[in-house]
């Protein structure tokens, strides 16, 4: 398994942006309001980085020889696959958040403060998913064994557990 490449997450990060802003657009053409994340967006999106987190802690410590448990390999392909798509999400959220505020932005009236509120605090939740999902996959990864390179398997770098 490949880690989680800059490229990928600003390609989601643009797609979001892009979403965000003509779905504002849209519903404003449409004479409806303008898309607004309810509080508890940016709060789920908190969790679930700290959730993350936690699942990748007890493989890193496997790992490192800090705890005598024999690593469970498809958990760690698991965990390492959930923080990969958890900074995808990121991504991909904190764009659409960024995209709203863009559109709003542009508009000749001021946005209320409250709404601008949730889709900041969505925006910095979506980069702090990034951050969570990146680090939890830097913990799910083991060290480069001298094996590797005699039998031709494997990148040159450190890859996720099981992969």
């Amino acid at each position: 398994m490949k880690r989680t490449g800059p490229g990928i997450l600003l390609v989601a990060a643009v797609l979001g942006v892009g979403a965000g802003f003509v779905v504002d657009q849209l519903l404003t053409s449409a004479g409806r309001p303008t898309f607004t994340p309810t509080v508890s967006l940016p709060i789920v999106l908190v969790l679930l980085g700290g959730l993350v987190l936690v699942f990748a802690v007890p493989i890193r410590r496997a790992t490192r020889g800090g705890n005598s448990m024999a690593v469970n390999p498809f958990r760690a392909v698991r965990v390492a696959m959930l923080a990969k798509a958890s900074s995808i999400v990121g991504a991909a959220v904190g764009g659409l958040a960024l995209g709203l505020v863009l559109f709003l932005l542009t508009r000749p009236v001021p946005p209320s403060l409250g709404s601008m509120g949730t889709i900041l605090a969505t925006a910095a939740a979506g980069a702090a998913l990034i951050a969570a999902g990146l680090v939890a996959e830097q913990l799910c990864t083991i060290r480069k064994d001298d094996d590797d390179t005699e039998h031709g398997g494997g990148d040159a770098g450190a890859g996720a557990v099981g992969g």
